[in-house]
């Protein structure tokens, strides 16, 4: 096998990991954390620029701004072989082109750019460069969806030369796109990517894992060869680039990553409707004590702030001492305001108050959840004002689990998991909590 490049992905939301271990997760971009990212021995690196919740303007700037200082890093380090990948989500929602045109502007000569949404843990396939959704067993093209109609990032077609036309305005039109089909994946493609050039626009079919691994192999002989390529793509090419194979520790033992054998605590955000089932799922552990934070009180006395966050962490003291799990989660209730900007700003003290009640748990927990996107995004930058954090792997599928590095100030070693919001079945949660408590 040839020589492995480094794989640099900006991932525009906190969940393209999903399908890898073992890697950094960056959570800022100045030279000196790209240079750690860039040394660490791992294959792959995750920069996380979170785009996808900005606007096109802002999401252009950032990535400027990551590509800017990648290039002095990059220099900084002498690394001559490296892979970039602008991860994005695998129902096409997302600001293409215009990330991918900033990295090209900006690190410039690519030959190829490759659109891959496929996502075989999501039942994201495309066939005959038609990109479909396992929707109950049914394969849906995903222009038929829900995602499609979204008020953001919408779209028509499902066709991806269609949808490439359409997203750069007729700048690269359908006809222009090179299309690779399971048939040409699976007999081999090395000879058609040496004679790509001039950033040429190419989609590719994925069928299953192997596929996307067939024309991995491919991809990085063309590279070893000189060839510089560009992705736009979802998880499951990260999995065939980087070739890390399994995690080191099954899903099921993760309990092994604790650094005490003390309780840890579980944290809940989201609001969406699985959440809450979850959450009432896992409230029915014998050794789990729910702890609400009335959020109301936050609303109607802000200026008693402090005496709500002491009485949280006072609760989860006692709870932890008795040798229990406590469970911290806003109130379920839907609040109303008068205006969305009174809303918004309600949602930032409220994550606020969540991340001070973080930075205040006993320092010798064993783990913590953090359960929907928001939250953990924030849990990772704010509560724990991490740098880069290691990611250890899945411990349920989509749900990533890290931990902090050994010197950090208050939870040295502490296993942190990611649970999106929208993830796993009404058991998830207490399926995550009881691979931990072992």
């Amino acid at each position: 096998m040839n020589q492995q490049p480094k794989i640099i992905v900006l991932d525009d939301d906190p969940t393209g990991s999903q399908t890898v271990h073992s890697c950094l997760l960056l959570m800022q971009w100045d030279v000196e954390t790209l240079r750690l990212g860039l040394r660490d021995e791992t294959p792959i690196v995750f920069i996380l620029t979170n785009t996808r919740a900005l606007t096109p303007e802002k999401a252009a700037d950032i990535t400027k701004e990551v590509c800017h200082n990648l290039k002095i890093a990059i220099e900084a380090e002498s690394i001559q072989d490296f892979l970039i990948v602008s991860r994005s989500d695998s129902t096409l929602r997302g600001h293409y082109p215009i990330e991918t045109d900033v990295i090209a502007q900006a690190l410039g000569g690519f030959d190829a750019h490759f659109l891959i949404p496929a996502f075989f843990e999501g039942g994201r396939q495309t066939l005959d460069s038609i990109h479909y959704l396992n929707i109950d067993g049914k394969l849906t093209p995903v222009n038929e969806t829900e995602f499609a109609k979204d008020s953001v990032f919408g779209y028509q077609y499902g066709y991806l030369p269609d949808y490439v036309e359409e997203k750069t305005k007729g700048s690269i039109k359908a006809g222009e796109v090179e299309r690779f089909l399971l048939a040409d994946i699976r007999q081999g493609s090395l000879e058609r990517l040496m004679q790509l050039e001039g950033n040429k626009c190419a989609v590719v079919d994925g069928e299953r894992q192997e596929d996307l691994d067939k024309f991995a192999e491919d991809l990085l002989s063309a590279a070893a060869s000189g060839k510089r390529f560009l992705f736009r793509s979802a998880a499951s090419i990260l999995t065939s680039l980087a070739q890390l194979g399994k995690q080191p520790i099954a899903a099921e033992e993760m309990a092994k990553y604790k650094p005490t054998d003390k309780p840890g605590v579980v944290l809940v955000g989201s609001h969406v409707k699985k959440t809450t089932q979850q959450l009432q799922d896992l409230l029915t552990q014998s050794d789990i004590v729910g702890i609400e934070v009335d959020v109301k009180q936050l609303r109607d006395n802000p200026d008693k702030k402090d005496e709500l966050l002491n009485n949280i962490l006072e609760k989860v003291k006692t709870v932890h001492e008795n040798n229990q799990t406590p469970v911290v989660y806003t109130s379920r209730e839907e609040l109303t305001f008068e205006t969305v900007q009174k809303r918004l700003d309600f949602g930032v003290s409220v994550s606020s108050l969540l991340m001070e009640v973080v930075q205040g748990l006993p320092s010798d927990i064993s783990f913590l959840i953090s359960k929907g996107g928001i939250t953990s995004n924030d849990v990772l930058s704010t509560g724990l004002k991490l740098q880069a954090v290691r990611l250890l792997g899945q411990i349920l599928a989509g749900c990533s689990m890290v931990r902090t590095e050994k010197d950090h100030p208050l939870f040295p070693n502490l296993p942190v998991v990611l649970f999106p919001g929208n993830v796993g079945n009404v058991q998830g949660l207490s399926t995550v909590y009881s691979r931990l408590k072992k």
